[in-house]
């Protein structure tokens, strides 16, 4: 027989500790802050173990809260998708896919109208951040995630990107072929990369593929972040070097245009899935889809570099 605290306890202190707040725990648990601080209290009584300090209105955790709040924290996740598998939210189930805002916005967006056809009654929300949030904590339950892989990953891989460089069709001048050196008017586009463990391919590594007047130096114009650097090059302020993945849509429809030169390597978007959990029926519909739509894109033709005059 399992020995715990009080539950209503145990719940007041994953609250406080989740929102580093007794009031904002107050208001999720429709009850008072007074409540919470009894709560907390009382299983801070029962532990013999302080798991605050207290300053003012101000709640930091101790080194033993730390220990426990993890380990509460995934519990309670865990019982949640137990729970969600045979009653799922009133008016059909939903899910919640974090990713970057890039990916969200310039791959998945365009495509998230043939899930809800196909799957009307599930609810999509989308965790757009550069955080790390891990599937089956914090209300997540599937993350999209860039960069390297390793040989036990391989097979979460959605797809490998390219970097390649594109242009706003409406900077772009007639002709067939669009070579880098049409744009020495205009400044090169570039974003710093929030994960610099990765080494992002650079103009410089493109640049070499090509011909071009190596007696002059291109300008580059640095954007603090990635989406900003793809806003730049629609609306014409010059060209960037960007995953393909992240242009495909506007490839296709001509807003911008591929320019002449090699397709350099990128990395690899990877599912990943709540380690150990209960895979409700709209996660797995959820991930197929990704992997159909994954493949889609990957077979599908290239957009050409080429233009009519």
């Amino acid at each position: 027989m399992r020995k715990l605290p009080p539950l209503n306890a145990i719940r007041a202190f994953e609250a406080a500790a989740r929102h580093e707040s007794f009031t904002a725990a107050a208001s999720e648990l429709c009850v008072t802050v007074t409540a919470i601080s009894h709560q907390v209290r009382q299983l801070e009584a029962i532990l013999g173990r302080k798991l605050f300090e207290r300053s003012g209105r101000a709640v930091v955790l101790t080194a033993e809260g730390h220990a426990v709040f993890p380990l509460l924290r995934d519990g309670f996740d865990r019982m949640a998708s137990a729970f969600a598998v045979i009653s799922p939210p009133a008016g059909g189930d939903a899910i919640t896919v974090s990713t970057t805002r890039a990916f969200a916005e310039r791959w998945l967006m365009p495509r998230l109208a043939h899930f809800n056809a196909a799957f009307p009654s599930v609810v999509v929300h989308i965790d757009a951040t550069e955080d790390t949030r891990t599937p089956g904590t914090e209300g997540i339950d599937l993350a999209v995630r860039y960069g390297r892989v390793d040989r036990a990953c391989e097979a979460a891989v959605l797809f490998n990107d390219r970097y390649i460089a594109v242009a706003a069709s409406t900077i772009c001048p007639p002709g067939s072929r669009l070579a880098i050196d049409e744009f020495r008017s205009r400044s090169l586009l570039a974003f710093r990369w929030k994960n610099a463990a990765l080494d992002s391919p650079a103009w410089s590594a493109w640049l070499a593929g090509v011909d071009h007047d190596l007696g002059r130096d291109f300008r580059i114009s640095w954007y603090s972040e990635e989406p900003l650097a793809l806003h730049a090059a629609e609306r014409g302020l010059g060209p960037l070097l960007c995953s393909d993945a992240l242009v495909d849509e506007q490839l296709r429809q001509g807003t911008l245009r591929r320019l002449d030169g090699p397709a350099l390597p990128g990395f690899a978007y990877r599912l990943v899935e709540a380690p150990d959990g209960v895979r409700r029926k709209s996660v797995i519909a959820f991930v197929d889809w990704m992997r159909a739509e994954a493949a889609a894109f990957r077979s599908g033709p290239e957009p050409v570099m080429t233009q009519a005059a």
